[in-house]
This record gives C-alpha cells, structure tokens and sequence, in this order.
C-alpha cells in the first residue's frame, strides 16, 4: 500500500499555495506540520478531490486519476453535522452516503462508535454533544468502509487537552494498517503519534524524517540557562526561544542557537524546537 504524490502545484492568482509538493507515503502516522498558510490545507483539498491542482499527479498503489479517492476517509477541519441526529443515524445516513453496505447496518454503526468511545452515547442528540464528542464522530464517519487511507485536517483545534489525548488515542488505535495523514499547527498532536513529521512551508517540504531524526539536526543547537528578565528580552530579540519558564525570582529560558548563551547548558531538542528553529513562531 503506497500513496504517490508528484509534483503537486496550485497557485491563487500570484501566489503559489504547493509550489512542486512531492512525497510518498506507506503504513503509519504522517504528521504534515507547518505555520498558518504554509499550504497544508491547499495539499489536504487537492489529496481529497475538493480543488484541483495545477500540475501534477496523486496515486493509490500505482493507480492515478481519480480511483484513490474511493479508498479514503477525511475529517475535514470545520464539519458539521444535523444536531438532530443522534450518533447511530448520522453514521447509518453517512453508510448510506458513501453507498456502503453490509448485512447489519445498525450493528456495524454501533461497532464503528464503539471504536470511537461514543458507543454509550449512540442515542443522544448530536446537538448535545461536546467539541470532543463531534470530532470523534468525525473520525467515525471518515472510517466507515474501512478506508485505506485517513485525513484529518487541523483536527483538535479548539479541543480541551483530555479531549486531545483522547483523538491522539483513537488515531493511534486505527493506524497499523493504515496511511494517516494528520495536518496540524499543534506540535504536541504530532510529536506523540506521527511515525513520520513533514516539514511544510510556502508550498514546499523543508524536512522529513523521524522525530529523532529531525531532533538530531539540532544538536548542540539548544540550550537552557536561568536568568533575569532583563536578559530574557534580550534573548527573545536575538534567539529563537522556544520557552519561557518563570520560577520564583528568575526564569529559565529555552534558545535555539548556533552558539551556547553565556552561562547556557546543551539540552536535548525537541520537536517544538525544531519547529521555532525553522519556522519561528507558529
């Protein structure tokens, strides 16, 4: 299983939203991360069929044109649903939608909510259910037919952080044998779950690899050191500082840079840092 994309360009009048975007994904976890307007959610509408890129190709196991999309599951970043419906009626009507059949439709909703911690709520009203609640819904509708292939775009956003563990944990239980696409801004959402971290901006990839890989390329580039306030300002004007910790009368200050800081101490990169290194703030 191995999908293909080539050399994806779309422009908006002058500006190039994926300026020649090429990679090629197996099973597990892609967390494609980048800075607002970087081009994810232009990448995200072109793997899904919603525009149609300029230039360039999109394949599923070495078949191209349109045939991929039929084994692809997507939550986008602002659905919404009938507040109605309760949680079984939107996943039978979804069923119905994507023309999937099977012997015991309301069994499989109820199989599909299960998968989704949503199995006791399968009744209530979708009206009453919490931001959480409709995002996991999200997830079910997305792997009903048991699809290939799962997008989600920016899909925590405005979520509490039990919620969030929540959605990361549902996406790990469903990737063994799946590709997943996961598009965020949130660091934390990729640095737990993403098997491989892509590095976006203005259209392009700027780095790939493993979490440890992409860490690795800063050692010796991130350090640590308490101090005043005054110093921190100062910091923050010619460093990247990814944290600022205040403790009692000093704070401990997190830098990115080539050379160590006076009074600095090397510490281990994290994927946080790697991004304040390349992007600056998100």
């Amino acid at each position: 299983m191995e999908l293909s994309i080539s050399n994806l360009t779309k422009s908006y009048r002058h500006k190039k939203a994926l300026d020649g975007f090429s990679l090629t994904l197996g099973e597990g976890v892609y967390g494609i991360l980048g800075p607002n307007g970087a081009g994810k959610s232009t990448l995200i509408n072109s793997l899904t069929g919603i525009i149609k890129p300029d230039s360039g190709s999109i394949s599923f196991s070495g078949k191209s044109g349109g045939d991929y999309l039929s084994h692809l599951g997507f939550l986008p970043q602002n659905q919404d649903f009938y507040h109605n419906f309760t949680a079984r009626e939107l996943i039978l009507y979804m069923m119905k939608l994507k023309d999937f059949k099977c012997p015991d439709p309301k069994g499989y909703a109820d199989e599909i909510l299960k998968k989704v911690n949503l199995y006791d709520d399968r009744n209530k009203k979708i009206g009453a259910h919490s931001g959480g609640m409709k995002q996991r819904l999200g997830i079910a509708q997305a792997i009903i037919g048991e699809p290939e292939v799962l997008i989600f775009d920016e899909p925590t956003a405005g979520l509490d952080p039990k919620e969030r563990i929540r959605f990361r944990n549902v996406i790990s239980s469903l990737a063994n044998d799946k590709i997943v696409i996961l598009a965020t801004h949130i660091v934390t959402d990729i640095a737990f779950i993403a098997k491989t971290v892509v590095l976006m901006d203005k259209g392009k990839i700027i780095r790939t690899g493993t979490q440890g890989e992409l860490c690795a390329e800063l050692y010796d580039k991130v350090w640590e050191l308490d101090t005043d306030y005054d110093t921190v300002m100062r910091l923050m004007k010619e460093s990247r500082v990814s944290n600022v910790l205040g403790i009692d009368d000093y704070y401990r200050v997190r830098v990115i840079d080539d050379s160590r800081p006076d009074d600095a101490v090397n510490v281990q990169p994290n994927l946080e840092d790697v991004c304040i290194f390349h992007f600056g703030e998100m």
